[in-house]
């Protein structure tokens, strides 16, 4: 499928594509320097260059976390874009109470959560498309991170959703506690235990898919 952001009627044309690691220039030079809470002001007032400034801002985020959940590039996207066009059609709903990215965080687990059922991760690593400086030269090496690192996600995706949603979040996005419990409308002591438990879980896949 076409990696851009598809439109419908009702979706502003944004075509720009989840792994894209080139300067954005669809939007106006000006909407670069507003914050987020300009451009949800400037996205609610009508103006579809403001929003696609948003999601060029978030959407490697959005999709790392989609990749996350469902461990293949296509349905990433499709998620990601299901996130983005959720998104902009609340964004009257957006208080500002939360940073933009917790807010759309949240969608984005809810999303993954509701719509996506557990399956096998496959070996294609989650920085394809996104180099990385200093990757190791050894093709041996990199095969064996490679598969090491497949493995790891497919016991993941094994977790229960709660525990795997808070331990994507924590892990992988380096989300403060307080954070993962706005994104998942619990408590902080309810994220701790869900981390305990899900790194507890997590070991036991791994050390019984050895066995």
């Amino acid at each position: 499928m076409n990696p851009a952001w598809t439109v419908g009627a009702a979706w502003p044309r944004l075509d720009v594509k989840v792994a894209h690691t080139e300067p954005e220039s669809e939007a106006p030079a000006e909407l670069a320097e507003l914050d987020d809470a300009a451009l949800v002001a400037r996205s609610i007032a009508g103006e579809r260059e403001a929003f696609g400034e948003l999601v060029v801002r978030h959407r490697r985020s959005i999709y790392q976390l989609c990749y996350r959940f469902v461990g293949n590039h296509e349905d990433a996207v499709d998620l990601a874009q299901d996130v983005f066009l959720r998104a902009y059609r609340g964004l009257g709903r957006f208080k500002g109470n939360a940073s933009l990215g917790t807010w759309l965080y949240r969608i984005g687990v809810n999303v993954c959560l509701n719509r996506v059922a557990a399956k096998v991760a496959p070996t294609r690593p989650i920085d394809d498309g996104f180099p990385i400086a200093g990757a190791a030269a050894d093709p041996a090496a990199g095969l064996i991170r490679q598969e090491q690192s497949a493995r790891v996600r497919a016991a993941v995706m094994r977790l229960p959703r709660k525990q795997r949603a808070t331990l994507i979040l924590r892990i992988y996005h380096e989300r403060s506690h307080a954070e993962i419990a706005r994104i998942l409308g619990s408590s902080v002591g309810a994220v701790k235990a869900n981390l305990f438990h899900a790194l507890n879980n997590l070991r036991k896949i791994l050390q019984t898919a050895e066995q």
